[in-house]
């Protein structure tokens, strides 16, 4: 989900005429389908190659060199000068900051021994594969405020776990990313129903945001049907595609896929002694609270402004990335406050490791900057939302297949773009319009595809930070986890086409559609299952 804020202006794809009534370069009016080109380079690139710094770069760069050509630049210092000027442009600080402080919490917290202490005491408490793996999806379930810091927290506490039970560390990314957007998404008090909930705000259709939102949450399939899923996979640890090299690895001992992580950090080794489990607990309870908090009071909860002295309205009203630095903040000095009283360690270790841990989020940072860039140049440069738009409106598909249809955009462009976000800003304002004209009684169903389709996207794009955040708060190769999910994701995805295909012929039985969608699962994981026996029989 790259892209939480609004859009920023960007140098090498300024508008015409700039904020000071300054000409500027123009913007590549007619991309077209080479606008879709940047992002098929990176995302190819990478599951090729294996290595993702680079594969996003040339992704960058070919985005920077169709937009130079096509408005005249120079085609290489044009190129250069659009590829680093959107990467400063694009640039989300707010979000670089709390990635390296809860790195830094994290890490801080492995060095006082809390980590290696609660891991002890899970494996008193949690004595099983299973009971691991449902400890894993019941966290992820619980954190449902915002994804990032899901992604990250869940990972992070739930690592020593797993990798005590030999789970691979793909497995893990899995879960940890399944239960963070596709929760997120259906959960009213959360950032995602805030975002959704503004893009609403545009259209005027509804009344009530929030009352939209939440009537949207039965029809979306994808988000169901994934948290299903997760859940099976962790009571019967039933392993489809590449998962089953990486269980099987990490179960005989050889490897769990912590060695080429993007996450390596040696707090483990360097740990002290004194850090207790409360030491682990606590900070991440402070964390919670302070998120809640926080959120609350950027989105004017206790404000002047009257209409935002509610839960929903405060929510509907904050900046996400801004609220989880100031808790994030708040945690570090509940920590601080705790280490020192004790003398679990001293100041000058405890900003040492703060050094370090920031050190640590470096790769998942450059990735993420990286990605940023991407977007941009598809957006704002390249127009790659226009393109899509245009396909939407001049697409020929009857009323019975639009709720379908809307499902196969918005999968397309969150995963083209990494934003399902940037997904709801775009196609919401679209889609609503374009159902109330056509089929006004299928308006949610609509809301809910378009919702559905963009988490999807978002879910298994290797350029979506959630998928990147889910594979640092593991400690997996990125690459590694996006192949690993896919068989899952894409496998939810297509019985969630189903049932919106039935909606569309049905227009709107709830029951028919989500029956076919959840018989259709339980169709594809039995013969999954029986495939898988007898392949295992026949090694036998």
């Amino acid at each position: 989900m790259v892209d939480r804020e609004h859009v920023p202006r960007t140098e090498a794809a300024a508008e015409e005429v700039d904020d000071e009534g300054q000409q500027g370069p123009p913007r590549h009016r007619a991309a077209g389908w080479l606008s879709i080109l940047p992002p098929i380079i990176a995302i190819g690139l990478a599951l090729v190659t294996k290595e993702v710094l680079s594969s996003l770069l040339l992704g960058v760069l070919s985005g920077s060199l169709i937009w130079a050509i096509g408005t005249g630049a120079n085609p290489v210092m044009g190129t250069v000068s659009a590829t680093f000027g959107i990467m400063v442009n694009k640039l989300d600080f707010t979000i670089i900051l709390f990635t390296s402080m809860l790195g830094a919490l994290v890490y801080c917290i492995s060095l006082s021994g809390a980590t290696k202490a609660y891991g002890h005491w899970a494996l008193g408490k949690i004595r099983s594969r299973r009971g691991a793996l449902m400890a894993t999806t019941g966290l992820g379930i619980c954190i449902f405020i915002d994804d990032y810091f899901s992604c990250l927290t869940t990972g992070t506490v739930m690592r020593p776990v797993t990798d005590a039970h030999r789970i691979s560390r793909a497995k893990l990314a899995y879960l940890v990313d399944t239960t963070a957007a596709p929760v997120c998404i259906i959960a009213p008090i959360s950032s995602w129903a805030a975002a959704v909930g503004s893009s609403l705000k545009t259209t005027g259709a509804f009344e009530n945001d929030l009352a939209a939102f939440v009537a949207a949450i039965p029809w979306n399939f994808y988000a169901l049907l994934a948290i299903g899923l997760a859940l099976f996979i962790s009571w019967t640890s039933y392993d489809i595609g590449p998962m089953k090299a990486f269980e099987k690895r990490a179960m005989e001992g050889i490897d769990n896929g912590a060695g080429t992580g993007v996450v390596k950090s040696d707090a483990l080794d360097r740990a002290g002694e004194k850090g207790t489990v409360a030491d682990m607990i606590i900070p991440i309870i402070a964390l919670i609270c302070f998120a809640v908090f926080c959120l609350l009071y950027s989105g004017g909860y206790w404000g002047k402004d009257p209409k935002f002295h509610t839960v929903f309205a405060a929510l509907g009203n904050t900046s996400a990335s801004t609220a989880l630095v100031w808790a994030c903040f708040g945690a570090h000095i509940v920590t601080l406050i705790m280490f020192l009283s004790r003398k679990v360690m001293s100041f000058k270790t405890y900003m040492d490791g703060f050094v370090e841990g920031v050190k640590v989020m470096l790769p998942a940072n450059m990735i993420l900057v990286l990605a940023w860039a991407l977007s941009g140049v598809c957006r704002d440069m390249l127009q790659t939302p226009q393109f899509i738009q245009g396909l939407v409106q001049s697409g020929s598909a009857t009323a019975l297949f639009l709720p379908a249809a809307i499902f196969v955009i918005a999968a397309f462009l969150s995963f083209s773009t990494g934003t399902a976000w940037g997904t709801f800003g775009i196609l919401i304002p679209i889609m609503v319009p374009i159902t109330h004209s056509v089929m006004p009684d299928m308006m949610i169903v609509a809301l809910s595809a378009t919702l559905a389709g963009s988490v999807f996207g978002d879910h298994c794009s290797p350029i979506s930070d959630t998928t990147i955040l889910s594979s640092a708060g593991s400690g997996c190769n990125h690459i590694d986890h996006v192949s690993t999910q896919l068989p899952y994701s894409l496998t939810v995805a297509t019985c969630a086409m189903a049932g919106y295909l039935v909606a569309g012929f049905t227009h709107g039985s709830w029951i028919a559609s989500f029956g076919t969608s959840v018989v259709l699962m339980l169709v594809a994981v039995t013969m999954l299952h029986m495939r898988h026996s007898k392949a295992a029989k026949a090694q036998a």
